[in-house]
């Protein structure tokens, strides 16, 4: 995590530049630090994690998440990063309070859309997932996470309300990090379970 830190802050003036850019500028940069995160969870890409993998909901409608999580267990998480913060950067840049409180407020109406339409894709009925009842909405940047909770307190509640987990990189990563954790047990369960087998195989044949 502190790796990453390091890095973000190398990138400061390519971010501010990200920010003012588009919704597709910053979903890219968001996909980047979330790969990143992949990257130093220790979950290996096309075994435990998948990115851009097409599924269809209850309804027949098709959805791309940036990244679905498999868990030792058959089920997963799934992981969305399309967040715009546009709002946030016009905070960050505002001279005075009433600017400021304006630009923080819409921020937090963005995040709120966000998560409502999240919510309304309901990933967890997707076919062939097998998946927690909430998705989780990644925030690249700690400062926006920490701008919005702190405007509006309530707001990690009300998204888990509608079955949206709303994460940063420190809060994603520890969750990652646990499930390459359990990933690691359930190896080593079923080594285990080989080695015990093989060794009742030459206890027979002796």
């Amino acid at each position: 995590l502190i790796e990453l830190n390091n890095s973000m802050s190398k990138e400061t003036h390519n971010l501010v530049q990200t920010l003012k850019g588009g919704s597709a500028s910053q979903g890219n940069w968001g996909e980047l630090i979330l790969e990143n995160i992949l990257e130093r969870s220790g979950l290996r890409k096309g075994e435990e994690y998948f990115t851009q993998e097409t599924i269809q909901n209850s309804e027949g409608r098709s959805f791309r998440p940036d990244v679905i999580v498999q868990l030792p267990d058959g089920k997963h998480l799934i992981v969305d990063s399309k967040m715009t913060l546009n709002s946030y950067e016009a905070y960050s840049t505002a001279t005075d309070n009433e600017s400021k409180e304006k630009f923080g407020l819409q921020h937090v109406e963005a995040l709120k859309r966000h998560v409502g339409e999240l919510s309304e894709k309901k990933y967890h009925l997707a076919e062939k997932m097998i998946s927690p009842d909430f998705v989780m909405l990644f925030m690249p940047l700690e400062p926006a996470f920490a701008l919005a909770f702190k405007l509006k307190p309530e707001l990690f509640e009300q998204a888990w309300g509608k079955n949206v987990a709303i994460v940063s990189p420190t809060t994603l990563l520890a969750t990652l990090r646990t499930v390459s954790s359990l990933w690691k047990q359930d190896r080593q369960q079923k080594n285990a379970l080989d080695i015990a087998k093989q060794d009742g195989v030459l206890n027979d044949n002796n």
